[in-house]
C-alpha cells in the first residue's frame, strides 16, 4: 500500500480545512493508501521534510475531522512559495520526487488557489517526464472565486457570507442617524469583484443599501462616481458604497494607487481606496463620510461560515482521492451547478492544464450597464453558495477550534 501527502497553500479561508478533512476521511477509508502525511506549510514543507502523521490515533476519530472541518484558516500552514519550471530547476524537483519516494507516496494533494493549482500542474508534468508512478490532483480554494473550469470555489461562499451579513450589520448602524451620511466598505478583490458583488446580498424588503456597488471589471470614473453619490443622497440620507479594493480608472490603473496623503512630516502615505474615495467625498460633497476596510476579517470568519460551503468543501476533497485511487492524476476537483433554484450540483474534476495561471472574472453581462451596481443574475448565482449556518462547538462565549501551536513555533 501507498502512503498519501496533502499540503495548503496560499491565502486562509473559512473553508479550507473542510477540504483537508475530505482528503483526510476518504483516505482512512480507501484500500489504497495506508499513511496520511500532512506538509506543514505547503511545497516548502515538503522541501524542509516538516511533516505531520493525519492518521493518528487522536486524529482519526469523527470529533477531529469534525473540528477540521469547522476550523478556519490553515491546519497544516501555508506558504507563497513560487515553483520554477521543472526546465529552469531540475534539481528542486529531483529533490521533491527523492523525499516522495522515500515516504513511499502514491498521491499528493494540494489545497489552493492559482499559485497551488500551478504548483501542481508543473509536479504533474515532471512526474510524466520522469516516468514517476505519483499522482498530483489538485483541490480549489479561494475567497477570490477567480479559479476557471469551476462554477465557484471553496471559501468564496463563507467570505460572501460575512460579507452579506456585515453589510446588512453597516445598514443598520447606519440608519440610527438623521443626518446625510456616506459609508464606504472596501472589500478583497484585487482582479475580481466576486466578493464585492455578494455585498448586495444584504438588501432586503426595508434595506436598500448598498446602493452603489463598484466592481474592477469596470473602469472607475471619479467624477461619475461623485454624481452617483450626489444622486443617491438626494434618495436616502444614508448612502453606502461597496467597493473593490482593486477598482481602476480607465487607464488600468489602480485608484488607490493614484492619491496619497501627506502625513504632519510631509511624507506621502498611500491609502487603501476606501480612504482615497472617503478624502475624495468630503473634499468635493463634504458631507460626513467615513471608510471602512473588512481586510482580513472576510477570510476567516469561521463562526459564519456557509454550510452549504463547508460540504461542498469536504466533498471536493474526498473526491480528489477517489479519483486518483482510479488512477487520475494532473486534475483539479471542480463544482459543476446543474441549476439555480433549487440549487444542484455535481462534483467533476478538470485537467489542471486548463487551470493553472488562468483567471475568472465576473461577466460583464453580471454588471449594471452604468457599472456602478450587479445584475439579479449575480444574486441568484451567488444566494446558494451562502445557505446553511456552520456549527463549530462552542465554549466559554467562543468557538472552539483546533489549537495551530505547531504553526507557531520559530525553531529555537
Amino acid at each position: 500500500m501507498k502512503n498519501i501527502m496533502v499540503a495548503q497553500s496560499g491565502g486562509p479561508t473559512a473553508a479550507i480545512n473542510a477540504s483537508l478533512a475530505g482528503v483526510v476521511r476518504e483516505a482512512l477509508l480507501c484500500e489504497s493508501y495506508d499513511k496520511i502525511y500532512g506538509a506543514v506549510h505547503g511545497i516548502s514543507g515538503v522541501l524542509e521534510e516538516n511533516f505531520m502523521e493525519l492518521n493518528t490515533p487522536a486524529r482519526v476519530h469523527e470529533d477531529f475531522i469534525k473540528s477540521l472541518i469547522h476550523t478556519p484558516a490553515m491546519y497544516l500552514g501555508s506558504c507563497r512559495f513560487k515553483m520554477p519550471a521543472p526546465e529552469e530547476d531540475p534539481g528542486i524537483y529531483d529533490r521533491i520526487f527523492g523525499i516522495l519516494e522515500k515516504m513511499n507516496i502514491g498521491a499528493f494533494f494540494y489545497i489552493g488557489g492559482n499559485d497551488s493549482m500551478d504548483t501542481v500542474a508543473k509536479l504533474a508534468r515532471a512526474a510524466e517526464k520522469k516516468g514517476s508512478p505519483i499522482r498530483f490532483a489538485g483541490v480549489p480554494k479561494t475567497i477570490d472565486n477567480d479559479l476557471v473550469n469551476t462554477d465557484h470555489t471553496p471559501g468564496y461562499g463563507s467570505a460572501a457570507k460575512f460579507i452579506a451579513a456585515t453589510m446588512l450589520e453597516v445598514a443598520h448602524d447606519t440608519y440610527i442617524y438623521d443626518l446625510p451620511c456616506v459609508t464606504i466598505v472596501e472589500i478583497m478583490g484585487r482582479d475580481a469583484g466576486w466578493l464585492t458583488a455578494a455585498a448586495a446580498l444584504a438588501r432586503n424588503e426595508y434595506n436598500i443599501t448598498p446602493q452603489l456597488v463598484y466592481l474592477p471589471e469596470v473602469p472607475f470614473h471619479r467624477a461619475q462616481f461623485l454624481e452617483d453619490v450626489r444622486r443617491e443622497l438626494k434618495r436616502s440620507k444614508n448612502v453606502v458604497v461597496a467597493v473593490s479594493e482593486g477598482i481602476r480608472d480607465e487607464e488600468g490603473v489602480y485608484i488607490s494607487a493614484k492619491e496619497a496623503v501627506a502625513d504632519k512630516f510631509g511624507h506621502m502615505q498611500l491609502s487603501g481606496v476606501g480612504k482615497v474615495l472617503e478624502n475624495l467625498v468630503k473634499r468635493e460633497l463634504g458631507t460626513k463620510v467615513r471608510s471602512i476596510e473588512l481586510s482580513i476579517l472576510q477570510r476567516c470568519a469561521g463562526h459564519a461560515a456557509s454550510a452549504q460551503d463547508l460540504k461542498e468543501s469536504c466533498e471536493l476533497g474526498e473526491y480528489a482521492v477517489q479519483k486518483t485511487a482510479e488512477g487520475e492524476t494532473g486534475f483539479m476537483s471542480v463544482v459543476e451547478r446543474v441549476q439555480d433554484q433549487p440549487y444542484i450540483y455535481q462534483i467533476r474534476h478538470s485537467g489542471l492544464q486548463d487551470i493553472a495561471n488562468k483567471a475568472k472574472a465576473v461577466p460583464r453581462k453580471w454588471i449594471n450597464e452604468a457599472g456602478n451596481d450587479v445584475t439579479e443574475e449575480m444574486i441568484r448565482y451567488i444566494r446558494p453558495l451562502i445557505l446553511g449556518e456552520a456549527r463549530p462547538e462552542w465554549k466559554d462565549g467562543l468557538p472552539v477550534y483546533l489549537p495551530v501551536a505547531h504553526l507557531n513555533h520559530t525553531g529555537e
